[in-house]
């Protein structure tokens, strides 16, 4: 078998920055193992495959280097920018997942593409894990927590630059990842993304994790539209707004490559 396969820059306008995903249109579901070894061949933090059930609705599903993934929002970014530039399609898309629901996408007059998320507010956690406090080197102010990760909120971007992390004690955290995030002076806020456990020391750009530190941030900055940036070494760019209960995440992507795939 052979297939058409995409990467994108997804959270950039660049080449080389924001975070690549693999995205593979599909015409009917392969086998969950031959995903995997796609995935694993690719060595991406996501290889998306998408799948069309109907007009403008697809099938999604998202995979690590390592397993299936719950929720992706820059490989869903970058396999809608994929449908609308190099698939032909248009209009609002809609994309079918396992686990999150259905994911509206739609691109903005300005080229950005933007995705409407479940709210993933977290809330206080009341029993710090050891790990992630060891796992750290500076101590976070507080520690929140939602389905996908803990929060460690530090007060200035500077913490959130310099913090280090061990990852074999983030590792024994799973399936939560662990996300540290800080106030910014060029941006409303910053984050980085570690997933030992699930993908890989340091996730480059994580849509997905927006969805619960945009509500958070706003509602400390008391706004509800905030530029963010993830400060990993490739670095992203997205734009968040909370709009009846629903958080707004959207940003560029540009192509990188495409190519077939033999399997």
């Amino acid at each position: 078998m052979d297939f058409d396969q995409y990467i994108v820059d997804a959270f950039t306008a660049e080449l080389f920055k924001g975070n690549s995903a693999a995205i593979v249109p599909i015409d009917d579901w392969l086998d969950e193992a031959l995903m995997q070894n796609i995935a694993v061949e690719n060595n991406l933090s996501e290889t998306a495959f998408i799948k069309l059930i109907g007009p403008n609705h697809y099938e999604i599903r998202w995979f690590s280097p390592l397993t299936e993934i719950d929720f992706c929002g820059h490989a869903t970014l970058a396999s809608a920018f994929v449908i609308f530039n190099q698939l032909g399609g248009g209009g609002d898309l809609i994309f079918s997942t396992l686990k999150v629901g259905d994911l509206k996408v739609q691109q903005l007059e300005d080229g950005r593409i933007e995705m409407i998320f479940p709210n993933q507010c977290p809330q206080v956690c009341s029993d710090v894990p050891p790990a992630l406090l060891k796992g750290l080197s500076i101590a976070p102010k507080t520690v929140l927590l939602n389905r996908q990760a803990y929060f460690a909120v530090y007060s200035t971007a500077d913490d959130v630059n310099k913090v280090q992390y061990q990852s074999e004690l983030l590792k024994t955290l799973a399936p939560l990842d662990v996300v540290v995030t800080g106030p910014s002076e060029q941006y409303d806020f910053i984050s980085r993304y570690f997933w030992p456990a699930s993908g890989g020391d340091e996730d480059p750009v994580t849509g997905s994790i927006h969805s619960g530190l945009a509500p958070y941030w706003a509602n400390s900055l008391g706004k509800n539209e905030l530029i963010a940036y993830q400060a990993s070494k490739r670095g992203g760019v997205l734009y968040c707004k909370i709009d009846a209960g629903r958080v707004l995440v959207s940003g560029h992507a540009v192509l990188y490559s495409q190519a077939k795939i033999f399997v």
